[in-house]
């Protein structure tokens, strides 16, 4: 924030898109998009100084003004946990300490910038738990012991922020399974029968009822030597992916291409109404993780790194037959998530939890913190002055903490809500 004013104050406008509740008070001007998102949203809400944002009615508002406000958990006290232990953890800045992980619970890794915490968790929490379910040796080992509760669990997940697919052509509902359903029932259709075509054929993966000029993609890609590459729409299929036979196949007055082009939400509501129950089911896990705005078949590469994240959650959150306890790790999921997108994600998170999975998370977002189960705090501050635990236990004791930069800020925040 000092930065960014010193920018201001040097003689520059400096626009920030932001969800932080310090940075938005500190702001000279604020746009508040809305009212949702995707076809809920694209309208200005409001625009003008905080003080009169305070005054309006917007869910930013209701938030801010704590008429609205991520819910907290507190069911951990009342229960017996079982817990990972990684002892003498010796890793870059991390200084020969020792940590516990409870099971079933939402645990986060918290501390300043440099203080230690994707060491931790990437290269350490992570691969010393893989080793230890698969049991295999290492040489080189970063820490001294390891112990896990038998039979409590048996396989980890690093859900990450990086593409859903290698190709352009990845899209949301072929990555959490729903495209097979979709493609099923246009193969089912009258004169889809008649021609006697395959799911393939609607598929733009493979060779049949795509756009073969495009190969599927509904744009051309030209590649500049000292431009930056140039995408023009596909004049053979007009950017619908698909061969002009294989588009006069429809349900309900919809082709394939009009179907791929609905949102998450507008897509339910149709499924729903024409009694295709199982797709909108399907669908269902990316309303869940705050994604209704998305379109079916939105390619992977317009996606950012937090929608891609939260898709590869909903994927797990659509699998029924999840028997094996899960140890989820996510790296700061909150990135880009407005107060109200952040309450979705903590009900996903509660979901997981009530499945009988244990979930980690390198978090800053205070909002979060407050609704952790238990907090594995670095510091005291970043680089070579830190990697050491500040705190490690509950939030009703994180407040009591007097050594820990996160506690004093927490402390802010619980403080304010109460008022």
């Amino acid at each position: 924030i000092a930065i960014l004013k010193a920018l201001r104050d040097l003689g520059n406008t400096v626009i920030v898109v932001e969800h932080d509740e310090e940075i938005i008070n500190q702001a000279d001007y604020i746009i508040d998009i809305g009212p949702k998102a995707g076809i809920n949203g694209g309208e200005v809400i409001f625009a003008g100084v905080p003080n009169d944002l305070y005054k309006h009615d917007s869910l930013t508002s209701h938030y801010l003004k704590g008429q609205l406000s991520v819910s907290i958990d507190n069911s951990f006290e009342n229960k017996e946990y079982k817990f990972i232990e990684i002892n003498g953890i010796n890793k870059y800045n991390l200084k020969n300490i020792d940590i516990e992980i409870p099971l079933n619970t939402l645990t986060l890794i918290t501390g300043m910038s440099g203080s230690g915490k994707s060491t931790l968790v990437k290269e350490v929490i992570k691969p010393a738990i893989e080793n230890n379910l698969q049991s295999v040796k290492i040489n080189n080992k970063n820490y001294t012991s390891i112990n896990i509760p038998s039979d409590n669990l048996k396989k980890i997940e690093f859900i990450n922020q990086n593409p859903i697919g290698r190709s352009s052509r990845s899209n949301p509902i072929t990555y959490i399974k729903a495209y097979d359903d979709i493609r099923k029932l246009f193969t089912n259709q009258p004169l889809a029968k008649q021609r006697k075509y395959k799911a393939g054929h609607f598929s733009f993966n493979v060779e049949g009822g795509r756009c073969e000029k495009c190969k599927g993609e509904g744009e051309i890609l030209i590649e500049m030597q000292f431009m930056a590459n140039v995408h023009l729409k596909c004049e053979a299929c007009n950017g619908n992916k698909f061969k002009d036979e294989i588009l006069e196949i429809k349900f309900k007055n919809k082709n394939i291409s009009d179907i791929l082009d609905l949102s998450i939400d507008e897509s339910i509501v149709f499924f729903k109404k024409n009694n295709q129950l199982n797709i909108a089911k399907k669908l269902q896990p990316l309303i869940d993780v705050g994604l209704n705005y998305v379109k079916l078949g939105q390619s992977s590469n317009t996606l950012s790194g937090g929608e891609a994240q939260r898709i590869k959650l909903a994927s797990f959150l659509s699998k029924k037959d999840l028997n094996e306890n899960i140890l989820f790790i996510f790296d700061e999921p909150t990135t880009g998530l407005h107060f109200h997108d952040i309450n979705k994600l903590l009900a996903c998170f509660q979901k997981l939890k009530n499945s009988g999975h244990s979930i980690i998370c390198i978090e800053h977002n205070l909002d979060v913190i407050k609704c952790a189960d238990w907090i594995i705090d670095l510091g005291p501050e970043g680089g070579v002055n830190g990697g050491e635990i500040m705190f490690k236990g509950t939030i009703k004791d994180l407040i009591k903490c007097n050594k820990s930069i996160t506690a004093k800020h927490l402390k802010s925040k619980i403080k304010k809500n109460k008022h």
